[in-house]
């Protein structure tokens, strides 16, 4: 693993060799870490490299987060500054990835499960010319980066797969409505998918993200 990348991540190669190389970021949820997503590498499109990241902020060994949050009667309260920071770290890290590895900058995936698909979304709407496209697990678009979407000359056609739980009790299926409804209203390529399930990943949601991504690059 390169030393001068400025997040801890781990990698896998393409099985299939290209002229061009795409990119798959993967970005865990809270409490988690970068070995969590990792275990679905060998369900995924072997085309991409692969690679997933920890989050910058320790919670406990072996616990990271992107940003601290405390869930309330009200809804989750973040912290903002942690939030920012952890997006201008994966914005970093993916310009980094790009000289390191030397994958196609036009073909840059972000697959993020619940504050990790926070943060994917978070970069998406906000440096779309970044990333080619994004798959949001169980997640929420933030308030609080609503004001920094870009314009929608720049997210036109950019391809988003949202998938959320309707038996979801760690972020509700309201959020997964409340993203679908926010993303109709920009012109992305929105695909939205509910599925009977709690806060998780199955086998039903992961051949379809499968499916999605397989599409996108076979385009």
């Amino acid at each position: 693993m390169p030393q001068s990348l400025s997040l801890v991540h781990l990698l896998h190669e393409p099985q299939v060799q290209q002229e061009k190389t795409p990119l798959l970021l993967l970005l865990h949820g809270v409490g988690s870490n970068e070995r969590d997503l990792f275990s679905l590498v060998p369900l995924l499109d072997q085309r991409f490299l692969i690679i997933s990241v920890r989050a910058p902020n320790t919670l406990a060994p072996g616990s990271y987060a992107w940003f601290q949050v405390n869930f309330t009667p009200q809804g989750p309260v973040i912290n903002p500054t942690q939030a920012e920071a952890s997006r201008q770290a994966i914005i970093h890290f993916i310009q980094e990835a790009i000289e390191i590895y030397k994958v196609d900058p036009e073909q840059i995936y972000l697959m993020g499960f619940s504050q990790g698909a926070i943060m994917s979304a978070s970069v998406m709407l906000t440096r779309p010319e970044l990333i080619a496209g994004a798959v949001l697990m169980s997640g929420r678009i933030l308030p609080e980066i609503q004001p920094l979407i870009a314009s929608p000359e720049a997210l036109s056609g950019k391809p988003v797969l949202v998938v959320h739980g309707t038996a979801d009790t760690v972020l509700p299926i309201q959020h997964g409505r409340a993203s679908n409804k926010l993303l109709s209203s920009l012109p992305v390529n929105l695909t939205y998918k509910e599925y009977a399930m709690a806060h998780e990943i199955t086998s039903q949601s992961l051949s379809d993200i499968h499916s999605w991504l397989r599409e996108r690059l076979d385009a």
